[in-house]
């Protein structure tokens, strides 16, 4: 871990890491009039040979090893103005200036280039957004006009004659009694600029230009929120964590890390569905705020986050001021990202809400940081670096002495070992906090449907007529399927043959609302053949079932029911989450039908029937994980019925229904499924009993790609311990993705600093043909 010195000493030089060269590091001096401005975590502008680049600033220190040293022309970060040797003046130059990224996030990112075996740079760049890192985008600034002086009825008359459009606006600002944008005064006032310009000259109003923020939230309109009484177990854990809030704030805390700062060991919340999570949430959040803390809530899937906004700003807007909360994901546009971020930066928000990356996010004085659904696959990044935001997170809080609190209904197994380790601490929320009881949960075999009559693959009997009792209560329901398409293969009756994408090693899925062929891995798309390719005989049958046939099916069913579906083809538009979820809470949908999108975190009151339509979608996929994620989703999707006054039910349509995964979710026993799963895990040396790391190597020749991963196999069993295992070369699951062929060697055992380097070292010497790419995962979540 790099040594962060004090920023208030005057030190000579920078080592600074150098944009877009793959990790580059070079000295550079520092000029006298930069002293006070040049900090670690600072962008800067530096000359590199005849060009001038950007980079941000490593360490400081007072010694290099070379006596010609270039100087750093300019600090780039926003919170001051920029400037050069000829603009400073002696009235702020000792002003500091908040850095691009403070020490505590450089810790952050030194420790993640370690951990998770990146580059610096590759690292830096998950930290901050694009538009800000490249400084694409300014402030968006609008034109105020205010009237300056009152005009009298025998000028305005006059005017009328003289510029109908100058009176115009004279009218407007009158009928207005204040400020107007200038867009939105020439449109009322039907004017123009020249006429706007020319009462300007005449001094008739004033012309300002103002610095606005992009707002996700403009013109919502929200509701006042009740505050709920909490039960018996609510109550325990808000008092255990503002106590620890309390402890690590007031100055009494007498535990330390190693680097001499306050420690607080991470809580999970386990609650079950239903238990009141969020308003935990929300109560300890109002104590770090009382206390003078910063709070950084993540969730894992964008859907959720308009809902979860939507609690949080409803409360806080009660009590607190406007614009506490910053929003940050992927949904937003790249202005309203850029001016979120800076937001926080300045400290004009004190709470961000947001998906992975939000964990990087600017916030000062930080003291709080919730991991909603902790257990969440979409908390792993999938491109390099390949970190998990709950474990970035575990190691924020310590770097920033914050509070943690990980919340789930169903655990990652690794969160709950660490819970028997002794490394967190649970906290169990036992009961629905409306004290209704757990929604019933039937099993269907679908082995059995076949011979019954009237029943198809799609809705069993049993399910039919659940949905038709819950309609004829106007009630609601919710039908799960993780699988959108019609389809999810054609094929032909005759030869077998399925379409299949010619990137993938997937077959291609048919989507009847654009009657195409899609492949859902590279975004390939054509039109369905006329004949097999194969066999050249006419016709198809659809195999498999996706969300598109689920909503067909149900429309043929019940025609007057009101349904929706909503999956990845359907919310492609910005706000589409939160117009349809509106649109479902308002009672204007019947019947949701839904990918995992739908699956959790969602609360409405009138759903008592969820139906999952094949329980076993993700329960054979070749993965050690395969039972705990189906277990996970059941729960999840479950645990969307019966919120309100009237009782849930939930029916899961399967093939497998001795499966535990199945059994144990029927019984919402998680516990039991925890105690059967650490018993497998540990028997075979999975995590948590074991680390994993996963080497892939792809390439567009099947053979070079084999060849090459079975000789790296070879050298790596050479030069790691005997304590590591080193599994064999084989094709990954999905061999071909993207049209690249991939093939992986996976490694078990402990992965102290010093492997963890024999292993880059490795990778980094061994000599890979041209187009041969290789990727490190540390911890990975998905082996296909």
């Amino acid at each position: 871990m790099i040594n962060f010195p004090s920023s208030q000493q005057n030190y000579g030089y920078a080592r600074i890491l150098i944009d877009r060269t793959e990790g580059t590091v070079l000295d550079y001096a520092i000029p006298e009039f930069l002293k006070n401005r040049v900090q670690i975590g600072a962008r800067v502008r530096i000359p590199l040979r005849e060009a001038e680049v950007m980079g941000i600033v490593l360490s400081l220190h007072d010694v290099v090893a070379f006596t010609k040293v270039k100087a750093i022309i300019e600090v780039m970060d926003y919170r001051a103005s920029r400037l050069t040797a000829h603009q400073v003046s002696s009235s702020c130059k000792d002003l500091p200036e908040r850095p691009l990224l403070s020490e505590k996030i450089m810790q952050l990112a030194h420790w993640m280039a370690d951990y998770y075996g990146a580059s610096l740079d590759a690292v830096f760049k998950s930290l901050v957004p694009q538009s800000i890192r490249n400084r694409s985008l300014n402030e968006k600034k609008i034109t105020t006009v205010s009237l300056v002086k009152k005009p009298s009825l025998l000028f305005l008359k006059e005017l009328s004659r003289r510029s109908p459009r100058q009176k115009r606006i004279l009218d407007t600002l009158l009928e207005s009694e204040g400020t107007l944008r200038s867009r939105q005064l020439l449109k009322q006032a039907d004017a123009n600029m020249p006429s706007l310009h020319a009462l300007e000259k005449a001094g008739w109003v004033l012309l300002k230009q103002e610095s606005v923020s992009r707002d996700p939230f403009a013109n919502e309109e929200l509701l006042p929120s009740s505050i709920p009484k909490l039960n018996a177990d609510q109550q325990r854990a808000v008092e255990k964590i503002d106590q620890e809030l309390t402890r690590m704030f007031s100055g009494n805390s007498d535990e330390t890390t190693l680097l001499g700062q306050p420690v607080s060991l991470p809580f999970l919340l386990h609650g079950v569905t239903g238990s009141g999570k969020t308003e935990v949430y929300l109560r300890i959040m109002e104590k770090a705020l009382a206390l003078g803390k910063s709070v950084l809530i993540l969730v894992p899937e964008i859907a959720l986050t308009p809902q979860t906004l939507e609690r949080f700003r409803s409360r806080l807007e009660q009590t607190q001021e406007k614009r506490l909360i910053a929003v940050l994901h992927s949904h937003l546009s790249e202005g309203e990202r850029h001016d979120e971020w800076l937001r926080l930066h300045r400290g004009e928000a004190r709470i961000v809400i947001g998906a992975r990356s939000a964990i990087f996010a600017p916030l000062d004085k930080l003291g709080l940081i919730i991991v909603d659904e902790e257990h969440e696959t979409s908390y792993k990044q999938e491109e390099t670096p390949r970190y998990h935001a709950r474990d970035v997170a575990v190691m924020r809080a310590r770097y920033e002495s914050a509070v943690l609190v990980l919340g789930s209904a169903t655990p990652a197994i690794e969160s709950m070992h660490n819970v028997h380790q002794g490394k967190y601490r649970l906290l169990e929320l036992s009961e629905r906090a409306d004290h209704q009881r757990m929604p019933l949960i039937r099993v269907i075999d679908m082995r059995l449907q076949g011979k019954q009559k009237g029943a198809d693959a799609i809705l069993s009997l049993l399910l039919r007529k659940a949905i038709a009792q819950r309609l004829e209560r106007s009630e609601q329901i919710i039908l799960f399927l993780n699988r959108r398409g019609f389809a999810s293969a054609l094929l032909c009756p005759h030869c077998g043959t399925a379409s299949s994408c010619p990137h993938c090693s997937l077959s291609l899925t048919f989507h009847r609302s654009s009657e195409c062929l899609m492949c859902h891995l590279c975004g390939h798309r054509e039109k369905p053949p006329s004949v097999c390719p194969s066999c050249r005989e006419v016709g198809f049958l659809y195999s498999g079932v996706g969300t598109q046939r689920v909503e067909a099916a149900v429309a043929q069913a019940f025609p007057e029911a009101r349904s929706f579906r909503i999956d990845a083809d359907t919310m492609q538009r910005k706000g589409s989450y939160k117009e349809t979820f509106d649109r479902f809470r308002k009672q204007q949908i019947d019947i949701l039908i839904g990918t995992q999108m739908i699956a959790k975190g969602l609360d409405f009151p009138n759903v008592t029937l969820v139906g999952i339509i094949n329980g076993d979608t993700s329960l054979h996929a070749p993965d050690f994980r395969a039972g705990e994620r189906t277990f996970q989703l059941l729960t999840q999707v479950a645990g969307r019925a019966g919120r309100g006054d009237r009782e849930g039910e939930v029916m899961i349509q399967t093939y497998t229904p001795e499966s535990p995964s199945i059994q144990f979710a029927r019984h919402h026993d998680y516990h039991g499924f925890f105690e059967q799963e650490v018993v497998f895990r540990k028997n075979f040396g999975y995590p948590p009993f074991e680390k994993m790391i996963l080497i892939q190597l792809r390439g567009r020749l099947q053979e070079q790609v084999a060849f090459e991963a079975a000789a790296l196999r070879h050298q790596l069993r050479l030069t790691l311990p005997d304590a590591i295992k080193v599994g064999e070369a084989v094709a990954a699951p999905l061999e071909r993705a993207h049209g690249y062929y991939r093939f992986h060697v996976a490694l078990h055992g402990f992965f102290p600093k010093s492997i963890k380097a024999t292993l880059r070292k490795t990778l980094s010497q061994f000599l890979f043909p041209s187009g041969i790419i290789v990727t490190m995962d540390v911890d990975p979540q998905s082996f296909m």
